[in-house]
């Protein structure tokens, strides 16, 4: 009888070592740039603007249910203006904002996580226009059979830290009301396949 039951014992202990090998598997995912939207908001006393930028590329690495490691690359060519400006998308792509053909991209590696009350901090390097700052939001993370998908809160990046200076107070103190916030709005979706 005691040997059955160290026998039981010891089956069991196996049995739970290979669900915890199980649950630290490291999955790759590779971002579905058709799916995944990054959506900005600009502003300035009289009023914003909105619109999109597509990924080019990515990958998102999970252990279990939460991020590993991730690297997303922007294509600041598909910069959009939701209300089908051709002269504001010129103007973000050009010397006064974000250079494009200068800096054709921008990227952000995921560097560390933290998991809170379900939530995920999601901390790492953003890169533009060859300027690297650190930044942290929140996001929701589900993983669903073969799928990732990453949903950020609204979080503010201040284009004067990237060497974004077009009508911005940081660099210029004669504006008036002429000027373009610093701050302007980021929400990030993105999905990832195995």
């Amino acid at each position: 009888m005691k040997k059955t039951g160290i026998l039981m014992m010891v089956v069991a202990f196996v049995s739970m070592s290979f669900v915890k090998l199980e649950s630290n598997e490291i999955a790759t995912y590779s971002v579905n740039v058709e799916k995944s939207t990054l959506t900005w908001t600009g502003y300035k006393p009289t009023g914003s603007h909105t619109g999109t930028v597509l990924l080019q590329s990515g990958t998102i690495e999970m252990n279990g249910k939460k991020i590993k490691s991730g690297s997303f690359i922007a294509d600041m060519a598909t910069i959009k203006d939701a209300d089908g400006s051709a002269r504001l998308e010129g103007h973000l792509k050009s010397a006064d904002f974000f250079e494009i053909e200068v800096f054709p991209i921008s990227k952000f590696e995921v560097t560390k996580t933290h998991h809170m009350d379900g939530k995920t901090h999601v901390t790492g390097n953003l890169t533009i226009k060859n300027v690297t700052k650190e930044i942290t939001f929140h996001a929701d993370v589900n993983v669903v059979g073969d799928t990732v998908t990453l949903t950020s809160k609204t979080f503010k990046i201040n284009r004067a830290e990237y060497n974004i200076k077009y009508k911005s107070q940081t660099f210029f103190n004669d504006l008036k009301g002429k000027f373009i916030n610093d701050e302007f709005d980021l929400q990030v979706t993105i999905v990832a396949n195995k």
